[in-house]
């Protein structure tokens, strides 16, 4: 296999309470991003999305990234990693400026933007984003890109994020202690809404529920525009966990039986299917009924769509995601959470796969992958397409490269 220079690679790295991901891909010359690398392990040193154990954390990474760098036939040096957990905060903001010289300049947006974030945050909080959501030019509300508009104030509505700072530290520890760069945190749910939402989507009005294993991630579009962040300590693995403690199973065999049988659906259910499980210790094997498996897996889900649907409602944007639900992640995949998730939510649902991508699309098409995908997807974004400047290129050409940078930038 030829080897790509690193600077053509984009390496996406997404560390879950579940497992870890290294995911490399390159730009094609559409524009698309093409999956050339895939490595994955176990993660050990993880909790809800946070690191409890440097130490068994760089060495996951450090796995996923040596089988990244294998099926890739490349040396990787940076990364663009997710971040979740409960530390993650999230809320909005507005900046006023006047214009300079009575035309928005890149500057200007430059600087409404630093007002913006010019936010009292805690001492224990970093801000990991400041996403705009729209501009006000002389009071005209509703405009995405303001530069060369005639105006004497502007105005911006963003999104901030905010993580704990420790926690990002932490994060940044145990990829710098595998000899790589960290490019950029990025908060995993807005990760993986650049794989599966589709443009539509993102204006009439979504919410991507992101499930993993140690937390949900919720993130609300309108408008085109990001407006609400949450994250869930729900996830997937209670439903384990609540399948190891009911049938008296060894955790990696009660994860198996959930994958393999979990349904959370008891309707869908044949009354007489039943399934093998392993005993603790060396208990011989007991046959129980499948549906009752059913009805354990249903009640977490249940409680999870419910403290989904109390968030929505209470950060008053259930109605305003006429769009419906999106489920995205690892365990979203189980057979009956899209019909449950119905129920609850009373809106749409569909199950989110990675969109954009070429390569190993039998692999990378998949909920799992979601947020490895929309890493490289936000990489692209934030290098710009990789095309040379054309011959004879204005001031106008590089203009318009300075806007693609600086949206990248936040």
């Amino acid at each position: 296999m030829t080897r790509k220079a690193p600077r053509d690679l984009l390496v996406g790295l997404d560390i879950g309470t579940h497992k870890v991901v290294a995911m490399v891909g390159g730009q094609t010359p559409d524009g698309r991003v093409e999956v050339v690398g895939l490595g994955s392990h176990p993660s050990r040193g993880m909790n809800k999305g946070v690191v409890v154990n440097i130490e068994a954390t760089t060495q996951s990474i450090r796995r996923a990234i040596e089988e990244a760098e294998l099926m890739a036939g490349c040396r990787i040096q940076s990364v663009y990693a997710g971040i979740s957990g409960a530390h993650v905060k999230s809320f909005n903001s507005q900046g006023i400026v006047g214009v300079s010289h009575g035309e928005v300049s890149p500057h200007d947006v430059e600087r409404v933007i630093a007002a913006a974030r010019a936010m009292a945050i805690p001492a224990d909080q970093k801000v990991l984003h400041v996403v705009p959501q729209e501009f006000i030019v002389d009071g005209q509300e509703g405009i995405s890109e303001p530069v060369g508009m005639a105006g004497v104030r502007l105005e911006a509505r963003v999104h901030m994020v905010t993580g704990g700072a420790s926690a990002a530290q932490n994060i940044r520890r145990c990829i710098e202690g595998c000899g790589l760069r960290v490019d950029k945190l990025i908060l995993e749910q807005l990760a993986s809404s650049y794989a599966v939402l589709q443009p539509d989507e993102r204006e009439l009005g979504i919410c991507l529920v992101d499930i993993g294993g140690g937390t949900s991630d919720i993130a609300v579009f309108k408008n085109g525009a990001i407006r609400h962040t949450a994250v869930i300590p729900i996830a997937g693995n209670q439903v384990t966990n609540d399948i190891a403690v009911a049938f008296r199973t060894p955790p990696q065999n009660a994860e198996e039986i959930k994958v393999r049988h979990g349904c959370a659906m008891p309707a869908l259910i044949r009354h007489n299917d039943e399934i093998e499980v392993p005993s603790v210790g060396d208990r011989p094997p007991r046959k129980l009924s499948r549906l009752t498996l059913s009805e354990v897996v249903k009640a977490r889900y249940l409680e999870l769509f419910q403290f989904i649907r109390k968030e929505l409602h209470r950060a008053d944007f259930y109605d305003a995601i006429a769009g419906g639900i999106v489920l995205t992640g690892g365990s979203s995949k189980v057979e009956g959470v899209i019909e449950l998730a119905e129920e609850v939510f009373d809106l749409p649902v569909r199950l989110g796969l990675p969109q954009n991508v070429a390569g190993l699309t039998d692999v990378a098409r998949s909920p799992i992958y979601s947020t490895a995908v929309g890493l490289l997807l936000y990489g692209r974004q934030q290098q710009g397409p990789a095309v040379p400047a054309p011959a004879g290129a204005g001031a106008g050409y590089w203009l318009q490269r300075l806007q693609t940078w600086f949206k990248g930038q936040f």
